[in-house]
């Protein structure tokens, strides 16, 4: 016969683990200073004046011969945009130096950026004379301002998988868990304390982090911090969950780090957390979709530097809950004591 669901079981284990976690001074420290130190250090890196690399988006197609000769320009990259709205915004971030309509003949450049006014001296060469100027103004994106979202995912990843991982792991391998199964406390009351106790934790550094280190360096945020803080929630809550799952039956702490390991760094280096997916390979950018630090990172970054709403980034959150049942799921159904 199946147990109840108990209230205060899960309160009990979930106390326990939060003594457990603010005990071990280090470990909070750590997680706090480590985003920190990685913020500072890439603004003051990239505090000078980006290398010269023109970027040109391009939306339509024209058989313009003027337009064609511009497009053969060396060390320039033409990039296609699906959306001149979105393409547009990026120009007046000064994310992408040009913008060109072809089908429209028209072109946006931005009144502030120095690469744009080159861009157009060149453009102007090519006697492109059927292109009619479009002029739109805002403030540069900085590197730090577009890197904050992803370090502070990259965070939240690591937090999430080592520290639920191999605290599951430690207890199966220390007997912890053994003793448990002797009590009336069910796999899900102690997941779930465990998820809900990671969670807040997690939730509070990223927000004290973001905090502390906006202060310091002053980010870019055009949209919502409810809606910022939702991705952040749902972004922490599938990363435990895959957490729970690597360490569902792992018994061993050095299998346990290896698999930690196989899933962390190629979510680190193919969800966009230090540069920009577009570009890549059509397989790598698909293959970063099955990564929840991909679409933790996208909405982000579309919340603080688009400034859009809820409804924007509705498929990354959808996504993100989906990956979160499914973790669940699958962890609470191989989940052993032993």
């Amino acid at each position: 016969m199946p147990r109840m669901i108990s209230v205060t079981r899960f309160r009990a284990v979930l106390a326990a683990r939060n003594r457990e976690f603010l005990r071990d001074r280090s470990a909070l420290i750590w997680n706090i200073l480590l985003p920190a130190l990685i913020v500072f250090g890439f603004a003051f890196a990239f505090s000078g004046e980006a290398p010269s690399l023109y970027k040109v988006g391009v939306y339509g197609q024209t058989q313009d011969r003027a337009a064609t000769a511009f497009a053969r320009t060396e060390y320039i990259d033409f990039i296609p945009v699906a959306s001149r709205n979105v393409a547009i915004t990026k120009v007046r971030r000064h994310q992408l130096d040009m913008l060109i309509d072809l089908s429209a003949g028209r072109y946006w450049v931005n009144d502030k950026s120095p690469r744009g006014y080159i861009l157009e001296r060149v453009l102007a060469g090519t006697q492109s004379a059927s292109l009619e100027r479009q002029q739109v103004s805002g403030r540069a994106v900085r590197y730090v301002d577009w890197l904050i979202p992803g370090v502070l995912g990259m965070n939240m990843m690591f937090s999430s998988l080592f520290g639920v991982g191999y605290v599951i792991v430690r207890y199966r391998k220390n007997g912890v868990l053994k003793r448990l199964k002797a009590t009336p406390l069910s796999a899900l009351e102690f997941l779930a304390a465990q998820v809900v106790s990671r969670l807040w934790l997690i939730i509070v550094i990223t927000v004290l982090v973001f905090i502390g280190t906006h202060l310091v360096v002053g980010f870019t945020m055009y949209g919502s911090y409810l809606s910022l803080l939702l991705v952040f929630v749902l972004g922490a809550v599938c990363m435990i969950s895959l957490g729970l799952l690597v360490a569902a039956r792992t018994a061993s702490e050095e299998l346990a780090g290896g698999l930690l390991n196989i899933v962390s760094w190629p979510m680190m280096g193919l969800s966009g957390v230090w540069f920009s997916l577009e570009g890549m390979h059509p397989l790598l950018q698909q293959l970063a979709l099955i990564f929840p630090l991909t679409h933790v990172t996208s909405a982000a970054r579309a919340i603080m530097l688009d400034g859009v709403g809820l409804a924007a980034i509705t498929p990354q959150l959808f996504t993100l809950a989906l990956m979160s049942v499914a973790f669940l799921s699958v962890g609470s159904y191989w989940f052993r004591w032993e």
